[in-house]
């Protein structure tokens, strides 16, 4: 039963703070000019229970305009009906293929065990020439974590700052859909339009969100290294009738089918996201579960283990002034001793970033900002791990809040815990970048202050005394007229 609901973290082509791991295999050969326009294959075995093969290649000669280009057969090679998985001549150097991805040249498809055959073309040597070649092969299983080795490119920027991004959007891969060309009518969206939209929004990362697939994984492949400022989480929402959850960082197809004989309840999904190094992510829990919105709403028919989730998508659009916003649901698993971090989403499913479109959903409305030690997807997801978090409700481009909680030499930031003894003084500062007349309202344990006005340099600082007990405190930043426009996520206290 485990093995038809495990989730599990199939090797995607994304950046890894992680150091690359050796590969399986390491082919080599040489080449010399009798091998001018041959093909040679190269065989490899490939073990049962592989689910994603990645080669990378180099070679010698080119200074001498020695040429290979490149391409894989499975078993059974041309004659085999899915036997041919692609060809990227001399366009690329590293490729991937899975069941439910491959690098834009080659064909997703089943991993099946035997010889496997790289496949080499040699449209140029010279006649005197000679070169080698080498070939890592690296054969990984569904329970290996993402590895650089897998990736497309190395971190978008290495920089340890705040990012920014939209973690919740829909194209034509699921129910995403725009104007057509012609204005005429809607169609679904293409995945282009939705990722250029959130580079004009000028976002740091997205996640492309799609309902119980990942078709869109290829794309992204293709479109990553063009998006070069521009991280591409591979998501998805998995959505079933007792609700709806981002699984961010997991390429590998998932069982959704809560309250099925396969996955009895959400427990049995949660159980191996941890394993999979994924995140995952309640979604717009408060919406309505019935016809107008089926299955919306987060109301498991079983009790679930909350801390099996990493995040809750506390604001999703433009909801914080409604009376279904997530912010109440997000506070009572605080308050239950659940630390889990607050997360937006635009849920856009109109591909635009136009922020004068009349429905909710534009790309980047909400922002999340992450800190993260690099812009990769396993530095954003350790970032929504760790808590350091907060969330620009508007999804302005330059609206900021950092916290800092200090006792002694010990310091504490958003999502992070400090221990406090009974009558010590926790002090707070706070830095933030926000509209005139702005206050810093604190809530601790779900009760909110009234307020400390911003002053003119945004630093804010109050001192909280402590009782000894379990905590948690946060900071948000509203506006003259108390609107939400920045969610801290918690420092706790004594956690």
């Amino acid at each position: 039963m485990r093995a038809l609901i495990a989730i599990v973290l199939s090797c995607f082509a994304v950046v890894s703070l992680a150091a690359e791991r050796a590969p399986d295999l390491v082919l080599r050969g040489t080449l010399s000019g009798a091998d001018q326009h041959t093909y040679r294959e190269v065989p490899f075995e490939v073990p049962k229970g592989t689910s994603r093969i990645t080669i990378d290649v180099d070679y010698t000669g080119r200074d001498e305009k020695t040429t290979i280009d490149l391409g894989l057969l499975g078993p059974g090679g041309f004659e085999a009906q899915d036997g041919f998985r692609g060809w990227s001549g001399g366009g690329k150097h590293r490729f991937t293929v899975s069941a439910t991805d491959a690098t834009a040249s080659y064909l997703p498809g089943a991993i099946g065990p035997g010889t496997w055959k790289l496949l080499l073309g040699i449209p140029n040597i010279r006649a005197a020439s000679k070169a080698s070649f080498t070939a890592k092969v690296w054969l990984s299983g569904d329970d290996e974590g993402f590895g650089p080795e897998h990736g497309l490119t190395g971190p978008l920027s290495t920089e340890d700052r705040w990012y920014r991004g939209d973690l919740h959007m829909h194209s034509a891969h699921s129910d995403g859909n725009c104007l057509n060309a012609s204005g005429t009518k809607k169609v679904g969206c293409p995945l282009f339009l939705t990722v250029t939209s959130a580079a004009k929004r000028g976002l740091d990362f997205i996640a492309l969100s799609e309902h119980n697939t990942m078709s869109q994984v290829s794309e992204l492949r293709e479109m990553q290294p063009y998006f070069d400022t521009l991280l591409l989480i591979p998501a998805r929402e998995v959505t079933t009738f007792e609700g709806h959850a981002n699984l961010f960082g997991v390429s590998r197809t998932v069982d959704f089918r809560v309250g099925s004989k396969a996955v009895p309840d959400w427990n049995a999904l949660l159980a191996d996201v941890p394993r999979a190094h994924g995140v995952i992510s309640i979604n717009h829990p408060r919406r309505p579960n019935d016809e107008t919105c089926m299955g919306c709403g987060f109301t498991p028919r079983r009790p679930v283990d909350m801390h099996g989730f990493q995040a809750i998508e506390v604001v999703n659009g433009r909801d914080t002034e409604r009376a279904d916003t997530g912010l109440p649901f997000w506070e009572s698993q605080l308050n239950a001793g659940v630390r889990i971090t607050a997360i937006g989403g635009s849920d856009s499913h109109i591909g635009s970033d136009d922020a004068r479109d009349a429905f909710a959903g534009v790309i980047g409305t909400p922002t999340t900002a992450v800190h993260a030690k690099a812009l990769s997807m396993e530095g954003i997801l350790d970032g929504i791990r760790a808590g350091h978090v907060f969330i620009d409700v508007d999804g302005t481009r330059d609206r900021t809040l950092d916290v800092d909680a200090s006792v002694g030499a010990a310091h504490a930031g958003m999502g992070d815990a400090i221990a406090v003894a009974g009558g010590a003084i926790l002090h707070v500062d706070v830095r933030t970048k926000a509209p005139p007349g702005a206050r810093v309202v604190v809530t601790v344990d779900g009760k909110a202050d009234a307020g400390k006005p911003v002053s003119g340099d945004g630093a804010v600082a109050f001192d909280w005394t402590s009782d000894g007990k379990a905590h948690w405190l946060r900071v948000d930043v509203r506006s003259a007229e108390g609107k939400l426009l920045l969610l801290g996520n918690p420092v706790y206290i004594n956690h």
